[in-house]
């Protein structure tokens, strides 16, 4: 009789767990099912853990970008959490504490490692279990609680990552709208000069700049920049310059003045975190004078008469220094039909598959032997032979090309 009884009493308690298990389940889905956030759900597991199952200690790791943060716990001291992350991370499947384990595991009895495809993404270390009853049910249940909350925080950080991705797009697509208008789609043509420019930036933007400044029908100038970085800050730092540069270069009649006072804008904004590589060269087809200022760019390549000649005359980089240490400027007489080749580093930064550079050496050689092409035909060319010498490798950084023809 006494034996019905303990057996009546046995099978009560379990049913009675198995309720209280299935409803603890149900919350736990339909809160999931709400969208509750997840300190929300962080709590429902902590309570469950606490008040249902009894349990006395309780750290629940899980992944936050590239960080492992603690997201719940019971009576776990901080301390310690970053060595307990350490050592959980050596376990792929359910681990039972051992004496040999180390002596941060040995407050606790189990370790439950969640997993997606490879990767992990939480770990539940739980203590104050091995002295209770239906110890296998209960770590069999408990583990199911802390993978389905465990996959709902990872699903909820994937969409909002997805979230992030998508805002990101929209925000980098009206960025390249935005910076397509500062690159001049149009320069005017004459009969006594030719213009034509190719830009290709790395990624949807870039922080390559090219200009066409106009002051009169015999008197222009072509301008070439590369700010440092890459990305939407190098993109930001170009519009401000082209809004800088346009407003001092009407202001200055020498181009010496101009760019110490462009140098002192961008200082102001940079405070030499960043810097700028920048050409500009004034082109008189009346009086037939180039005049021009390198400030730390690739050199251009002229072909003036025959003959070729590298633009190197002028200063270093705009905005490392308040003040320039230095700057000259170099007057240069035209003598017959004149080609100006202006480039960024990223055409002289593009190889092919056995690392072979398409260099200075190469970029002059083809100057020579098509500077009497078109401005225009003298770039496809130039993008042509590019595509075929790189093959299938990628573009390491944004290009841009600035061909001039002077009649």
């Amino acid at each position: 009789m006494d034996r019905d009884i303990d057996l009546l009493e046995k099978l009560e308690k379990e049913l009675s767990l198995k309720e209280l298990q299935i409803k603890s389940l149900l919350t736990i889905t339909q809160a999931i099912n709400d969208n509750v956030a997840s300190p929300g759900l962080f709590n429902m597991y902590q309570s469950f853990l606490s008040w249902e199952m009894g349990i006395k200690k309780m750290i629940l790791f899980v992944k936050d970008d590239e960080e492992w943060i603690s997201a719940s716990k019971i009576n776990v001291e901080e301390d310690y959490e970053s060595e307990l992350i350490k050592e959980c991370m050596q376990y792929k499947r359910l681990h039972t504490v051992k004496d040999d384990d180390h002596s941060f595991l040995q407050l606790f009895d189990i370790i439950i490692p969640v997993f997606h495809k490879s990767y992990p993404i939480a770990y539940a270390l739980i203590g104050g279990i091995r002295d209770k009853e239906d110890i296998y049910n209960k770590i069999q249940f408990i583990t199911t609680i802390t993978n389905i909350i465990a996959v709902a925080i990872e699903n909820k950080r994937l969409f909002k990552q997805q979230i992030k991705q998508v805002r990101f797009n929209k925000e980098m697509e009206l960025a390249k709208e935005f910076q397509q208008l500062l690159i001049p789609e149009h320069i005017p043509q004459s009969d006594k000069y030719e213009i034509s420019t190719y830009y290709r930036p790395h990624y949807n933007i870039g922080g390559d700049y090219i200009d066409y400044l106009k002051f009169s029908e015999e008197r222009f100038a072509v301008v070439i920049a590369d700010i440092s970085g890459k990305g939407i800050a190098a993109a930001l730092l170009m519009s401000n310059f082209q809004a800088m540069l346009q407003s001092l270069i009407f202001q200055y009649r020498d181009l010496e003045t101009f760019v110490m006072a462009l140098n002192q804008a961008v200082y102001r904004i940079t405070k030499s975190e960043k810097f700028i590589t920048f050409f500009i060269a004034e082109i008189d087809t009346k009086s037939r004078t180039l005049t021009y200022i390198n400030a730390g760019h690739f050199p251009p390549y002229l072909v003036n008469g025959g003959e070729i000649r590298e633009l190197k005359e002028g200063s270093t980089v705009i905005g490392a220094f308040d003040k320039l240490p230095f700057l000259n400027e170099e007057k240069i007489k035209l003598k017959a039909d004149a080609t100006l080749f202006c480039f960024t580093d990223g055409l002289a930064d593009t190889k092919n598959s056995e690392g072979i550079y398409y260099d200075e050496d190469k970029i002059k050689e083809f100057v020579i032997d098509n500077h009497q092409l078109s401005a225009e035909k003298f770039n496809d060319k130039l993008i042509n032979v590019l595509d075929n010498f790189k093959e299938e490798e990628a573009y390491v950084d944004d290009i841009a090309l600035l061909t001039t023809k002077i009649y």
